[in-house]
């Protein structure tokens, strides 16, 4: 299970290759400084997002249009529009004419157009019958910073859109400052959630990519090197005694023991089974919970994961990604 907590309305093709490719050498520092603090997230959609339909004058006249959910609106009446205000002031330029509005989406990467029938009042108040959705916010905990070049990682899995359940194609996005107030506890079968408020004027970097194991950008805040740490290579992660850090209160970030039991290099994501040991960490929050996504893994004095899932009929455990996935893709979309 995903636990970036949402908070508001959210094919491989064989070539053969005839030369010798290069291999790939990532840019990614020795030494990088590990995070845990939770952070506000804002990801901001390319193009408008159908997520859902509502009747109007007892019609779905959004899906009687041809509509699906997940289906991207990026032009109305050969008018580009990338959010939803955009949306609305196209809209309204209709709503004094034949309430007729020619729309193009992408769906499943291709171009195609729809035509809509609104049905607008004698205020000229219109409504289009589908629900639509340009970012999504929640919260979730900061993983590393570069130091050398200045790219971060959060999450360790991707965002995805609730109505979709698929990866949300992001335009673009920030990090900010968010505050714990409380944590709601893990129950087996029923994951808990931090709670946070944010100050989004506070920005600590500016996101680039959403990517399978994480969201990443440039960190743009103060860089404090002296708190760097060597990053562990999947080979060295061992079963045995770790640690995760994170915040439970506050802006307070501690570290809180876990017992790594199982290891496994066979998969993208969930890599690092562990369980919780640390009695201050069950008695506050009972097990890994939402928000806590991204929490850096350290063992030996090395970051070498960070916290991706929980299993939820047994929430003491969960699972973590192997930072170098992490820093590999965060060099990428760096690119």
């Amino acid at each position: 299970m995903n636990f970036l907590k949402k908070l508001k309305l959210q094919i491989i093709v064989p070539l053969l290759i005839l030369f010798i490719m290069p291999q790939n050498i990532y840019a990614y520092s020795k030494y990088i400084i590990p995070g845990g603090e939770t952070i506000g997230i804002e990801v901001n959609s390319k193009g408008i997002l159908v997520v859902g339909f509502y009747e109007v004058d007892s019609k779905y006249i959004g899906k009687d249009a041809g509509f699906e959910i997940g289906d991207v609106i990026t032009e109305i009446n050969n008018t580009k529009v990338s959010n939803i205000e955009e949306m609305v002031n196209a809209v309204n330029d209709e709503a004094s004419k034949d309430n007729k509005l020619d729309v193009t989406i992408i769906r499943d990467g291709k171009s195609s157009s729809l035509t809509l029938n609104m049905v607008c009042d004698s205020s000229n108040v219109c409504k289009t019958g589908i629900y639509v959705k340009d970012e999504i916010t929640g919260v979730g905990t900061l993983t590393y910073i570069d130091p050398k070049t200045t790219i971060f990682g959060a999450l360790g899995h991707e965002i995805t859109e609730r109505t979709t359940g698929e990866r949300f194609e992001i335009k673009d996005g920030k990090i900010f400052n968010a505050t714990v107030t409380d944590n709601i506890k893990s129950e087996s079968g029923s994951p808990g959630e931090k709670n946070a408020i944010y100050d989004e004027n506070i920005t600590y970097g500016e996101i680039d990519a959403n990517e399978e194991s994480g969201i990443f950008g440039k960190y743009t805040s103060e860089i404090l090197e002296d708190d760097a740490l060597e990053v562990g290579t999947k080979d060295d992660v061992k079963t045995g005694e770790a640690s995760i850090r994170t915040v439970l209160n506050g802006n307070d970030v501690k570290d809180y023991t876990i017992n790594i039991l199982n290891i496994n290099k066979d998969t993208d994501i969930k890599n690092i089974l562990f369980e919780i040991t640390d009695q201050e960490l069950l008695n506050k929050t009972g097990g890994v919970i939402q928000g806590m996504s991204g929490s850096p893994i350290i063992q030996n004095n090395k970051i070498v994961g960070a916290v991706t899932h929980v299993i939820v009929n047994d929430t003491k455990k969960g699972y973590g990604i192997f930072i170098t996935t992490m820093l590999e893709d965060g060099d990428k979309s760096a690119n």
